[in-house]
């Protein structure tokens, strides 16, 4: 009973926060903020010790790499984060379903028709052939897609880090090949994730306009006006729930959720312990020079 009318109270607050601007609209809630967290500090992490891996003899990777202790500090560090991503991930799919199927909130990150219009009309306006900006609600185009990037990304990451961490047991069941295409994949994916962060999230969120929503919880009123005003308008207003229904959802759903993450629980287990001959990057050879074992005389 105590979770159904936190989660009323959840929305109920949603709902006056699109009438009043105390500090702005609320958008994101406590722990969805320390999950967005969570996020940066592993992602932040793994690409700090995995790309200098990536070219580990360039001077900037050798750096970086005897910067954090040497090669097999760098190595535990990222498993470690590694690890973190996982466990964030599998509570992040839980809330979803949690907030799907016992709150009953609309899918509203899934890509629709409306998102590529409104993806034109604001090519159009940026180019000056529209008069106007597209209205979006809870979640613009160009969010969704970098949600769904996150996912794809984040799926990739995983499935490739297992084939590199555990190369034996995968080529009992697929062919070798798989371990250096994961490792391309792996590199590749990380790249693009470490540019795709750099060149688009941080223009979007830091330049465009800073947005302090995910530190703070509210979004200013000019962003919500501009980026969010279909959702201003009503759209994403959305009736409390029924106490008792939620009371009854959650008992249904908590069962499901208990066995999930008991099973990602196991699954990083595995990752971790099942071998240890990971596919790591080439060090430096050390090649010895030929002395003889006994001087001989120079004719």
């Amino acid at each position: 009973m105590a979770t159904a009318n936190a989660a009323g109270r959840e929305m109920s607050n949603q709902q006056v926060a699109l009438t009043e601007r105390p500090r702005g609209y609320w958008r994101f809630s406590r722990a969805e903020r320390i999950e967005h967290f969570v996020l940066i500090v592993s992602f932040t992490v793994l690409s700090l010790t995995g790309i200098p891996q990536k070219w580990p003899d360039s001077w900037w990777g050798d750096l970086m790499i005897r910067g954090m202790g040497g090669i097999e500090m760098t190595r535990l560090i990222h498993h470690t984060a590694a690890v973190v991503l996982i466990v964030a991930s599998g509570y992040h799919f839980i809330v979803v379903g949690y907030k799907v199927f016992v709150k009953r909130t609309p899918l509203t990150m899934l890509p629709s028709f409306q998102d590529a219009k409104d993806a034109i009309q604001t090519l159009a306006y940026n180019i000056g052939r529209a008069v106007s900006p597209a209205k979006m609600g809870r979640y613009t185009f160009g969010e969704k897609v970098e949600y769904w990037a996150v996912i794809w990304g984040t799926v990739i990451m995983i499935l490739t880090g297992f084939v590199l961490w555990n190369p034996i047991l995968v080529t009992r069941f697929l062919p070798g090949e798989f371990v250096p295409a994961a490792k391309a994949a792996h590199g590749g994916e990380a790249l693009l994730a470490v540019l795709s962060i750099i060149t688009w999230h941080v223009y979007n969120v830091h330049v465009k306009h800073f947005n302090r929503s995910m530190f703070t919880g509210y979004l200013d009123p000019h962003v919500m006006e501009e980026e969010h005003g279909l959702e201003l308008a009503g759209e994403g207003v959305m009736t409390p729930p029924d106490p008792e229904k939620v009371r009854r959802r959650t008992v249904i759903f908590a069962p499901f959720a208990a066995v999930f993450a008991i099973a990602i629980l196991i699954g990083v287990y595995f990752f971790l312990t099942y071998e240890e001959t990971a596919i790591t990057t080439v060090p430096r050879q050390e090649i010895e020079v030929y002395v003889p074992a006994e001087p001989t005389e120079t004719p």
